[in-house]
């Protein structure tokens, strides 16, 4: 286990105890320092005085929704938060997710896809605190610094367009991304219902990134709700 993970604090908001000492159970097994907290309220206290990495958060709390706490930590935290929720409809992700949750994973849930999402956020912390401009993913290095994109060690030439869609999903790497959110930060305000311009656009990129376009690796649909790049 690295030993970046190892001193690692994990806030657990939940307020099924069985559920939440399950995951403060598969925490630890990471490696990791597991919190736990059943209340909105609680879980903000807790949150400003422990300032924990990362916050496994559940939406239907006893004093209240999820999305509150949402909207309080991200007013002075970006740290990751990976929702982990019984509801499973479409809205209801998009709601969370631009609200400022990181990640979206549906109960009942797998401990191997919660433990993988978790790595999955805590690199790209990681990779934030490091404040590096460059990425590398398998045989695709970016350089934000330059501009200069290349797989294989051969330069890829992207569109202004590409490079803007591409360089918002590698400083939000791991995370889920909405329609909306894309669409406002590439295309501007006045975009955010023309959600036909990601199909077109994230197809270019997979064209030129992707050894298998049809079969992405890195450049990932979450289908209803927008794009991850997990790298």
């Amino acid at each position: 286990m690295s030993t970046n993970l190892q001193t690692k604090k994990v806030l657990v908001i939940e307020d099924d105890a069985q559920i939440r000492d399950l995951i403060a159970k598969v925490v630890s097994g990471m490696d990791l320092s597991p919190i736990q907290e059943s209340t909105i309220e609680g879980g903000l206290k807790i949150a400003a005085s422990n300032k924990p990495d990362l916050v496994i958060l559940d939406l239907g709390l006893v004093d209240g929704d999820g999305i509150e706490f949402i909207t309080g930590y991200r007013a002075w935290s970006s740290n990751p938060i990976l929702v982990l929720s019984a509801r499973i409809v479409e809205h209801e992700k998009v709601k969370a997710l631009d609200a400022g949750a990181d990640d979206y994973l549906t109960k009942p849930f797998g401990t191997a896809e919660l433990m993988a999402r978790l790595r999955v956020l805590l690199r790209r912390q990681n990779k934030a605190e490091s404040n590096t401009p460059k990425f590398i993913f398998g045989d695709i290095e970016v350089d934000l610094s330059s501009r200069k994109v290349s797989k294989a060690n051969e330069e890829v030439r992207l569109s202004k367009t590409e490079y803007q869609l591409l360089n918002v999903l590698l400083l939000n790497q791991g995370r889920v991304v909405t329609h909306r959110q894309l669409l406002k930060e590439v295309w501007g305000g006045q975009h955010t219902e023309d959600s036909h311009y990601l199909r077109i656009y994230m197809g270019h990129l997979r064209q030129k990134l992707e050894d298998d376009p049809a079969k992405p690796k890195y450049l990932l649909t979450e289908t209803g709700i927008g794009y991850r790049l997990d790298i």
